[in-house]
């Protein structure tokens, strides 16, 4: 009782200090309004307050996010990443968000760590710096091994788990509130998208689980070589600490780091959504915390990847799916998208798959081979919701992740390099998936376990010693099911020869 009054309390807080610095939904941002928001706007300007008058929309809403807790400042680093929607200022204005927050003491920091390994951090650490940047829930610091290898030390915040618990409380009573106060939000599935950040959050509390993340990456991203990241010194891993090989260049936080010399920014805009895409399609793991303070870049055209408390995975029809979705969209075969929407069941059946794919190639059209300079992001958004409305489209908890990080990753890209072409980028990735997986020899492999995992199943049910039967019995559901499934792929197996 008392924490749900608790939860109330903040929320209620939380909407009064952005009311009153006028950044819930600023007056300067109207234009991008649609006439809902835009009325919305206008009256909740009446409460602004003197703070409505100290900065830009994005400092102020900068001020109130770090104010409210680490799932607010996250909410806050994915919005910093969408320039094309939101203006540059703005999101430059946000990005302080990233990793420029109010560092704890080193002296703190080093409890933390001796408390969390279990021994002197001069056991382990032949110097400890001061911090070299901070975010919601934690800091790094510049180190030294006893062997002279530069490292960096992870340190989570005192007290940051109690914080996020409560922010998980407040988190899930606005999602309830909206999910029963505003029908247009009910789509989006609020309490599970409440629920998927706040256990996604939850996760980035125990270093250890982040240090099997990086290791985890770092081995998937030296097969393709778009993106790398730093090693894992184990002996420097615990609950609350996390240690690595300093990662090598410029953060993409720091404006310098795009105008080093030698610098190849398409290059760069390029490899980072292939590296995401390659990551995704090919191994079903990616890095989902992409923005600005965790890549690191160097001339010409390299990206280290930092803070692997965010991975997120996708099974085999997930990514199948995303690959037939973005295919089809590159081909420009929009009736291709609408089936596979309809197979995975993104669209309900009640619709008519032509209605989709004509409303799929009213988004696509006007967007397809045109820079990122020349689409607002702003209008085809506002789009696609309108679509997932007329379609009854609700939110996929299991893509949650995914939906985040292609707008991070996207984001990040057109900010490095404005007149990036997204699909021209995505192509040779995309078509080297659809050209492995898809073709004869892929679904002849595919059919081939199908079939036997059914002789497996078979030959368990075989020795497994049956009851007694009664007289005239016949064989038994299970062995029906199983031979009746042998037969169809065997029958699959042979059409597919037959195709060949």
């Amino acid at each position: 009782m008392l924490q749900g009054l608790s939860a109330a309390a903040r929320l209620a807080g939380a909407g009064w200090r952005l009311a009153r610095a006028d950044a819930l939904l600023p007056r300067e941002l109207r234009p991008l309004y649609p006439p809902g928001l835009e009325r919305l706007s206008r009256l909740s300007g009446v409460l602004a307050g003197p703070a409505a008058r100290r900065g830009r929309p994005g400092e102020r809403l900068a001020r109130c996010l770090e104010g409210m807790g680490p799932v607010a400042i996250k909410l806050g680093q994915l919005l910093s990443t969408r320039a094309d929607i939101f203006g540059t200022e703005f999101a430059l204005d946000l990005a302080r968000l990233k990793d420029r927050l109010d560092p704890f003491p080193t002296e703190v920091a080093r409890r933390e760590i001796a408390a969390s390994l279990g021994r002197p951090v001069e056991a382990l650490f032949a110097d400890l710096g001061a911090p070299v940047a901070a975010a919601s829930l934690a800091q790094a610091h510049e180190a030294r091994l006893a062997d002279g290898r530069r490292v960096a030390v992870k340190v989570l915040r005192p007290g940051i788990e109690r914080q996020v618990e409560a922010d998980a409380r407040v988190m899930g009573l606005a999602a309830g509130l909206a999910e029963r106060f505003a029908p247009d939000a009910k789509r989006l599935e609020p309490r599970t998208l409440a629920a998927s950040v706040i256990e996604s959050v939850r996760r980035e509390l125990d270093l250890r689980l982040e240090a099997a993340g990086a290791d985890e990456l770092g081995a998937v991203m030296a097969r393709d070589g778009y993106m790398s990241a730093p090693a894992v010194v184990w002996e420097g891993v615990g609950r609350r600490v996390l240690t690595l090989e300093w990662a090598r260049g410029v953060p993409l936080s720091d404006p310098a780091s795009l105008e080093a010399p030698g610098i190849d920014r398409q290059a760069l805009a390029t490899g980072l959504i292939r590296a995401f895409l390659a990551q995704a399609l090919d191994h079903g793991v990616f890095h989902a915390d992409l923005h600005e303070g965790n890549l690191f870049v160097s001339a010409p055209d390299r990206i280290e990847a930092v803070d692997f408390g965010i991975v997120g995975r996708l099974g085999p029809d997930e990514r199948r799916y995303l690959a037939e979705i973005l295919w089809g969209f590159l081909q420009r075969d929009y009736e291709r998208v609408a089936r596979v929407h309809f197979e995975a069941g993104y669209v309900p059946a009640r619709h008519a798959v032509g209605d989709f794919a004509q409303a799929l190639r009213a988004v696509g059209e006007p967007i397809f081979g045109r820079t990122a300079r020349d689409v607002p992001m702003s209008r085809v958004l506002i789009q696609l919701f309108e679509i997932t409305g007329q379609f009854d489209m609700h939110l996929r908890p299991e893509l949650v992740l995914l939906q985040k990080t292609m707008m991070t990753a996207e984001g990040v890209a057109r900010s490095i390099w404005p007149d990036l072409d997204i699909w021209t980028a995505a192509d040779p990735v995309v078509r080297r998936w659809m050209t492995r997986e898809l073709s004869p020899a892929a679904r002849l492999g595919r059919l081939g376990e199908q079939a036997g995992r059914v002789l497996s199943r078979l030959s368990a049910l075989a020795e497994t010693p049956p009851a007694p039967p009664p007289a005239a019995r016949g064989p038994s559901p299970a062995v029906l099911l199983a031979a009746g499934a042998l037969v169809a792929a065997l029958a699959a197996l042979a059409v597919s020869l037959s195709a060949l």
